[in-house]
Formats: C-alpha cells, structure tokens, sequence
C-alpha cells in the first residue's frame, strides 16, 4: 500500500500503471500475462493439482477438529450487560485471539450485497479483472494469485486476490474497480459501516485493557484496507492450502464468510478448528500490532485457509491499519516494573517492510 501523502494526481499521469507495465514486460519475455496467470482463468481444465501448488506434507490439511466439539466463542454486540460483553471479547482475545460477533449493527442486506459484489467481481473475465485494477500507479489497487508476490513463493496457494486501501475520506476510490457497476458504491457503504465497528470492536478492548477511550482513534486506525479472497474449486484439497498459516500484520481484521462454504482454521493449542460460518456475524482476529501493543497479552493467532473441491468460496477481510508514521510499542499503561515490554518500538511503516521481508521470522526482530 503507498503512503498516505503521496499525490496520487501528478504521479498518475507521468506513469504508466502498475499492470499495464508489468504485462508489457512479461509480453517482451514471452512469459504469462497476469491475467493468463490467475487461477480463476484455468482452474477448471485441470483433472489434478498441478505440482507446484502441492503442499508439502507436514503443511497440507490434515485433521481438523470440529467446531461441534470446540468452537471460537461468538459475542453478542448487543447485550445490555456491557460488563459481560467486555470479559468475553477480552478473554477469546486472550485464549484463541478469534471470536465471532452477532448483532453487530451492519445491515444483513448490505453483508449480503457486499458478497454478492465480490463474488461478481471475481466471476468477470480475467482480462476485465485485471484492467479493473490497473488504474492506480502505484499498485496499491491490485488483483494478484496465490501470494502477494507470487514469483517469490517456492509453493503456490490455490487463490485470487484483490486488494485496495478504503480509508473514509474516499481519497483511493478513483482506483477502485467500476465494474460490477454498483462496486464502489456497495464496496464504499460496506467499508465505511466496517470502519465504525472496528472502533466499537476496539473500543470494548480498550475498556477491558484499561486503555483511555478512543486509544484506536486516529492514527492507530486510520489507514484501512479490504482484502478479498476467491478460492475456487480444486481437485483434491488435500495436497492445497488456499492461505499458509500466518498471523495478520494488522490491529484487528474483520471477516465476512462466505455463509455456505467452510475453510477458515484456526490453530489452537496446537490443533486446526474450523471456523463454522454463522449467517451474517462476522469473524474478528487480533493482529500481530495488538499483540505487540498489549505486551502479549492478546493473542495474535495463526490461522490458514483450506480448500474444496466442490464449490468455490470467497471472504472478504477489513485490516485496520495505522498510518505509516505511527509508532507500535506496548502501551504505556500496560508497563510496569514486573510486566517490563516484550516488544520493541517501531514505526508501522518499518514493521510492514520487516513482516514482508522476513514472514514468520519478523516475531525475532520484534523482540
């Protein structure tokens, strides 16, 4: 994602966008454009997993235990017991840094629409796709497969993905796909509803952390994106993961599934729960910045997506992330002479080159 600052308008019409560059390059060196390269343009010829996305076995599926038997705890937002409320959200974000919350306020029509209009996105053709997000100069709008940089990763991961910031001012929207017709005004309602529960989200955290009001306010919060996941269906989701396990460089990320189709897992205490989708609640993670910030209190945790071979499935994430200037460190208030900081201070910026640069191995620099 660029910096906040950067002027989007001189920059735009000196440069070529980030696509049209990057195909220009691969046509000159007769390999795959990048519309050719998303699995969603060849998915279904293949009888088998091609080989370079089989997982090695130590990270393929495996056993899963069910949610029947352990479950991430599900809250209601709209108790009239706020005491309550604030114990449960503290302590799943203590014991499995997921929950699921209900009553929420976010209208089930406009969950509904918000799908429906990712899910037409990613049924478009991969050229119109492709052409979609290539507006922005600066990448920050993108259509990608399997990783963020795919040419880096030794195993491929069996998805598409589409990415762009949506801060309330509106200042990205320029970039953001026009087509299906109704995106940005359906995609603009959706992120701007997701930004005030985030803050609500955070705003019960802070009550139960003794963090002042409105601590997530502002810069620790300002700088939010969507991230959208299509994973379609794949010939023997055994050897395939569609996401490696991995803890999210975020404050909090807000999930919305996909009602019908499983495939989030979530590691505790050593085992994978699956993450049964409840109509209309949505899924809450901490990320690794509120781990940081919390002095490890709250619990950052590892998850990853599988796949199926029957239906395809699409989630849709809400990160809430800071500005580039913002300094992540433990809390202040969290500190004292027998709870001494886990973590270093750094800025966001900082930390988000470290985790892409080093993966896993960023939790070492942190501390």
């Amino acid at each position: 994602m660029p910096h906040k600052d950067v002027n989007y308008k001189k920059k735009g019409a000196a440069c070529e966008t980030h696509h049209i560059f990057v195909r220009r390059i691969m046509n000159s060196m007769g390999m795959e454009t990048l519309d050719q390269m998303l699995l969603s343009s060849w998915y279904h010829v293949h009888s088998s997993v091609p080989p370079s996305y089989v997982q090695l076995p130590e990270n393929r599926p495996g056993r899963v235990v069910s949610s029947l038997h352990k479950a991430i705890p599900v809250i209601d937002l709209g108790s009239h017991d706020p005491a309550h409320t604030t114990n449960q959200m503290l302590k799943a974000s203590e014991d499995y840094g997921f929950f699921q919350v209900i009553n929420h306020g976010v209208s089930k029509d406009l969950m509904d629409e918000t799908l429906n209009i990712f899910k037409e996105f990613h049924g478009m053709s991969p050229k119109e796709k492709v052409n979609e997000c290539s507006k922005d100069p600066n990448g920050s709008c993108r259509i990608y497969t399997s990783g963020e940089n795919k040419m880096k990763d030794e195993i491929l991961y069996w998805k598409d993905s589409l990415t762009h910031p949506c801060p309330p001012s509106g200042e990205y929207m320029e970039y953001w796909p026009q087509k299906p017709s109704k995106y940005r005004e359906v995609v603009g309602k959706y992120t701007r509803e997701l930004k005030k529960l985030a803050l609500k989200i955070l705003e019960v955290l802070c009550e139960g952390l003794g963090l002042k009001p409105g601590y997530f306010c502002g810069g620790l919060s300002e700088n939010p994106a969507v991230l959208v996941h299509h994973y379609p269906p794949c010939p023997d989701p055994s050897l395939t993961l569609g996401l490696a396990k991995h803890r999210d460089p975020t404050i909090i990320t807000i999930l919305l599934q996909d009602k019908e189709v499983q495939g989030l897992q979530v590691l505790k205490d050593e085992e994978w729960i699956g993450v049964e989708p409840i109509p209309h609640a949505f899924v809450v993670n901490i990320g690794l910045l509120l781990q940081i910030i919390t002095n490890g209190r709250l619990v950052g945790a590892e998850h990853r997506a599988v796949t199926n071979s029957s239906t395809a499935r699409t989630s849709v994430a809400y990160f809430v992330y800071p500005s580039f200037e913002s300094i992540i460190e433990p809390a202040q208030v969290l500190i004292n002479g027998n709870t001494p900081p886990t973590y270093k201070s750094m800025s966001f910026g900082e930390f988000r080159r470290n985790f892409f640069q080093k993966g896993p191995k960023i939790e070492e620099e942190l501390q």
